[in-house]
């Protein structure tokens, strides 16, 4: 089921993002997402890649620690945008959100999905959290 929200990704945002999955491949890659956000329509300017400190199952799996976050929701406030989500990769899968994503989501943060095929990055879809963790809605996301 398609949301009301819109996600943007500016010129070069969705590359970079397919360039870290394919670097980290085939283990999951993670980042944030900081932009800016007015009613329900998001524009990604920038990308802080993080480490997936998983030190098991990282081909399916990612944790990024609460220190990353501070560090990204500092950067994002010194530079006057939002942290307005995280990105991670799915080797061999497909992007959409697996049971672990529901389960370590947060309502409100965009969640930017790249499938990697064989080493290769294919499709990326953005989906957000239902307020009653549910499950996700997909938002349409434009590169």
């Amino acid at each position: 089921m398609m949301s009301d929200f819109r996600l943007t990704l500016d010129e070069g945002v969705a590359q970079s993002i397919r360039e870290h999955a394919q670097e980290d491949y085939p283990h999951e890659c993670c980042g944030a997402l900081l932009g800016t956000e007015k009613d329900n329509e998001r524009h990604v300017s920038a990308i802080v890649r993080l480490s997936n400190e998983r030190t098991d199952e990282r081909e399916r799996r990612f944790f990024v620690s609460p220190q990353q976050v501070l560090m990204v929701e500092r950067t994002a406030s010194r530079e006057g945008l939002l942290l307005l989500g995280f990105y991670h990769s799915h080797p061999d899968h497909p992007a959409i959100p697996s049971e672990y994503d529901r389960q370590h989501a947060l309502p409100y943060y965009s969640y930017v999905i790249v499938s990697v095929q064989q080493g290769t990055p294919k499709e990326l879809r953005s989906w957000r959290l239902r307020d009653d963790r549910t499950g996700f809605l997909e938002e349409v996301c434009r590169e």
